[in-house]
């Protein structure tokens, strides 16, 4: 009884420890993911893992590297990373309309958290800032019915603690980086995205029934301790921390066990 009662409980630690599966538990794992092929030219640098699914072509790496990540073509994880991404993309498009922007460009304005949309296409010529308002949880959707396509040189800019992991474009229809962009926030788009030569994203690059194309660019895990709507920010390697509900129920385990060890001493 002792035995299983023990067992349950290192299964209950470490449980707390190394946290449960995700709902998007592959998902989680991809900076680029594409429906059909991801096409590369130039030392474009994916930080994190990129995969295509149902199509198989990864074209381009090298010269492209994958940092930190493996590359899924049309594999198991792919696959499952391309159902979940379909989750992702209705839970977004779920959101309620909290500001409508059709008609306006987003350069030169300063939003706040929430959710914005757009009945047709979205344009970004200049600087869009995002300000998080001091919550470093702070989230900004963009619910974009057709195109989003920036400018060359236009850049994102996050303000007062606002980070990349806790924003999303969900495009319905295709997107398109300029030249030399800087881009915060996770694209989650119907059919393909492009970024342009020497544009840059942090955050994650996906597109469920089309291409990605790279261009010399540099795709890394977004930061911050926000998360979309059921997607915790990417996995990061390196040592998990305990958690003071984890301590205390550690340090009761190692008292038991040690309780049950000294009984057995006894017996002996």
């Amino acid at each position: 009884m002792k035995r299983k009662w023990l067992t349950a409980s290192i299964f209950g630690i470490l449980a707390q420890f190394f946290g449960t599966p995700t709902a998007f538990a592959q998902l989680n794992s991809f900076t680029v993911l594409a429906g059909t092929t991801v096409t590369n030219t130039g030392s474009s640098v994916v930080n994190g893992g990129l995969g295509v699914s149902p199509g198989s072509a990864v074209t381009g790496f090298p010269p492209g590297t994958v940092v930190s990540g493996t590359i899924h073509s049309a594999d198991a994880v792919a696959a499952q990373g391309q159902v979940e991404l379909t989750t992702l993309y209705n839970t977004l498009a779920a959101q309620p309309c909290g500001v409508n922007l059709t008609g306006q460009d987003l350069g030169g304005l300063t939003l706040t958290p929430g959710v914005y949309c757009f009945n047709n296409a979205a344009q970004l010529t200049g600087i869009l800032t995002l300000n998080g308002l001091g919550n470093p949880n702070a989230t900004f959707t963009f619910n974009i019915a057709s195109t989003l396509t920036t400018a060359s040189a236009s850049s994102v800019l996050l303000t007062n603690g606002a980070g990349s992991c806790g924003v999303a474009w969900r495009v319905g229809s295709s997107a398109t980086l300029g030249t030399g962009t800087a881009f915060f926030g996770n694209i989650v788009a119907l059919a393909s995205i492009t970024l342009n030569t020497g544009a840059n994203v942090s955050g994650r690059v996906l597109a469920r029934n089309g291409a990605v194309t790279l261009d010399t660019n540099g795709a890394n895990f977004c930061s911050g301790s926000a998360s979309l709507p059921g997607l915790p920010p990417p996995i990061q390697l390196g040592a998990p921390a305990l958690s003071l509900t984890a301590l205390g129920g550690l340090a009761l385990l190692l008292a038991a066990m040690g309780s049950v060890l000294a009984v057995k001493a006894r017996a002996w």
